[in-house]
């Protein structure tokens, strides 16, 4: 899909990656993004329309629905990660209402436009989804549901002609990040890898130059996981035909 010309909508949007993603979609030549934040902000580029939304409140979000109306684009890219060892199970409930519930919100929210659009659905997970990193492993939860969530989607959706991609993101120089002293990929690079890789249709995107994702992204594309999904698709059913 070309971004030229296309409504975009990015969440989590006032910061690191959906800051960048913001940016990218505008140098594509994106006609309108919507930019959703948890606090009001203000875009110097007047084809960018700021949208207070939080993805946890279920308000904001039937807002946001009404107030756009036409959608090509979705990017679910709102998302928390603390420092956490699994003992207290609020923090684990914080991270899924966020990564997991909050993509599911915005996701039903947006897709009779997206259907109407034969849109996009673009979720940004993480390889945490493939695998925990044990300072953060409630994220990592969340983050694998959320990725078996698109995938969901992704089979159920087709046959309805909108396509979901799922982001597996590496280390990336964000706020999250801050005190790991490991290779980064900068948050312009994921953007553009993101909207490169969108442009060609690819199904799950690691976003390069990031170099842990990179080292995954061969074994994960032609592995066992990656078959068993495409095999699992066979069994939705397709859409009934238009009366």
């Amino acid at each position: 899909m070309s971004i030229t010309g296309k409504t975009v909508l990015i969440t989590g949007a006032n910061r690191g990656i959906g800051q960048a993603l913001v940016n990218e979609a505008l140098a594509r030549g994106a006609g309108r993004v919507y930019a959703g934040t948890r606090q009001p902000m203000a875009h110097p580029d007047e084809r960018v329309t700021p949208l207070t939304l939080d993805v946890t409140i279920p308000g904001q979000v039937k807002d946001a629905a009404e107030r756009i109306g036409d959608l090509d684009i979705l990017v679910n890219n709102a998302g928390i990660a603390v420092y956490d060892d699994l003992s207290d199970q609020a923090v684990l409930e914080r991270h899924l209402a966020v990564n997991l519930f909050g993509t599911y919100r915005v996701t039903q929210a947006f897709l009779p436009k997206l259907t109407r659009a034969r849109g996009v659905i673009v979720n940004n997970v993480s390889l945490m989804a493939l695998a925990p990193f044990p300072v953060t492993p409630a994220y990592a939860i969340s983050k694998a549901a959320a990725f078996n969530l698109t995938q969901s989607l992704r089979a159920l959706l087709a046959p309805r002609g909108v396509r979901v991609h799922a982001v597996l993101t590496g280390p990336t120089d964000t706020d999250m990040t801050q005190g790991f002293e490991i290779p980064k990929a900068s948050p312009e690079s994921v953007a553009r890898a993101i909207f490169d890789a969108l442009e060609h249709g690819e199904e799950d995107i690691f976003p390069f130059p990031d170099p842990m994702s990179a080292s995954v992204a061969d074994g994960w594309r032609h592995g066992v996981a990656k078959a068993m999904e495409r095999e699992n698709a066979a069994f939705v059913p397709p859409e009934p035909a238009a009366a």
